[in-house]
């Protein structure tokens, strides 16, 4: 018996809407309303109208908003339900954005992850939350979004080490290196998974990048505690 695939939201890389028929072409607004609505969950009329119609009128601000919701696809499963005064995504649809604060959140509070799935793959990879996009609204929950990513990334890279995973453990802590190669706890996951595979060199080699980079871009030195992570003689 075949499974209808729940249809999802995607706010990660890129601003996606994708149906079981495929994806769905929407306008500027539509894409702003949803994208604001499914971070949001539940907000109201007021509140939703005056962030994405900011300087207009309170009238116009509530007539673009009346106008983009009647040209949101409307069939058998609608997009959002509007109850009063309040604006809601129907629970049908699935948003990454939530899938990866949910993820992390467990990570970081020390919830094991799954046994199948040591390293869930919403933390290593799908970018940044609507790239691109530079109101207010999407600046602040990118930057949540992406200190969340961060946390639980080098929480699990050293759940990994200390469980005898290096290689999973690496892919977790280089992909924190990715997104922001300057931040010191990245990098000491990377040392510490190559020292518990015993590969000295690597983690020597690892921390003399980091070193010249922290010099080049800030005039700084890494901490003690990294320095610590690394034979004397190899400094």
């Amino acid at each position: 018996m075949s499974t209808v695939t729940p249809p999802q939201l995607r706010l990660l890389g890129q601003f996606r809407l994708e149906s079981t028929a495929g994806p769905v072409d929407l306008c500027g607004n539509a894409q702003r309303l949803l994208a604001f609505v499914g971070l949001r969950g539940r907000v109201s009329r007021s509140v939703l109208a005056g962030t994405l119609w900011p300087d207009v009128t309170e009238e116009h601000a509530r007539g673009s908003l009346r106008t983009t919701l009647w040209k949101l696809p409307h069939g058998d499963r609608p997009l959002v339900r509007c109850s009063g005064e309040s604006v809601a995504l129907t629970d049908a649809l699935r948003v990454d954005a939530h899938a990866l604060a949910e993820t992390a959140l467990s990570v970081v509070r020390a919830e094991a992850p799954p046994p199948h799935d040591p390293a869930p793959p919403v933390l290593l990879g799908g970018g940044e939350l609507l790239p691109g996009w530079d109101e207010e609204w999407v600046l602040l929950d990118r930057e949540r979004l992406r200190q969340l990513r961060l946390h639980a990334l080098d929480a699990l890279a050293d759940r990994l080490t200390r469980q005898g995973s290096p290689a999973l453990a690496l892919e977790a802590a280089l992909a924190s290196v990715r997104i922001e190669p300057l931040r010191e706890s990245a990098h000491r996951a990377v040392v510490a998974a190559h020292l518990s595979e015993g590969n000295v060199i690597e983690a020597v080699r690892h921390y003399r990048a980091y070193r010249l980079l922290l010099r080049d871009e800030l005039g700084l030195e890494p901490s003690a505690q990294l320095a610590r992570m690394i034979p004397a003689a190899y400094r």
